[in-house]
């Protein structure tokens, strides 16, 4: 499974070559990963312009110009595999194919179909079921020493 630091890796990658980008096609290949597609998935996000590109916890977040953010998860064996020129064939486990404007195409293969990919709104990813739970990013400024020495106060553990 991709550990957080790959995460972050693909996300780095991915944004300065996609933000920006409009999707012109999705070629949906299979109807469910590890949770179904969202409904009529490929039609919601054909013709969105991909606005930010960023990450939380192992989650890759695709922020899409409507307001809608793609959720996308690597599961064990999921990648995310970019493309450009003309379209190669599909492989057996390419799920998911994402045309863009300039030629290009993201691809998310998964052999296991572990991963997954769901659409949520922008303003309410701190409430999503997927997200909520989550503790605090490793990688932002207030996780600080102090920050989390205050979170553990009063905890207690075998020594």
């Amino acid at each position: 499974m991709p550990e957080l630091p790959e995460v972050e890796t693909v996300c780095r990658g991915l944004a300065p070559r996609l933000v920006g980008r409009a999707i012109v096609r999705v070629d949906q290949r299979c109807d469910a990963l590890r949770i179904p597609l969202p409904p009529r998935f490929a039609e919601r996000v054909t013709g969105r312009r991909i606005a930010a590109i960023g990450r939380r916890a192992k989650y890759i977040l695709v922020h899409l110009d409507d307001g809608a953010v793609m959720l996308i998860h690597l599961g064990m064996s999921g990648r995310l595999v970019l493309h450009n020129g003309s379209p190669r064939a599909p492989g057996r486990h390419d799920h998911v194919i994402f045309h863009t404007d300039d030629g290009g195409h993201l691809t998310f293969n998964d052999t296991r179909r572990f991963g997954l990919i769901t659409l949520a709104a922008a303003d309410e990813l701190e409430r999503h079921p997927l997200l909520a739970g989550l503790g605090p990013e490793p990688l932002d400024e207030g996780f600080t020493g102090a920050a989390l020495a205050a979170r553990l106060a009063g905890k207690r553990t075998c020594r």
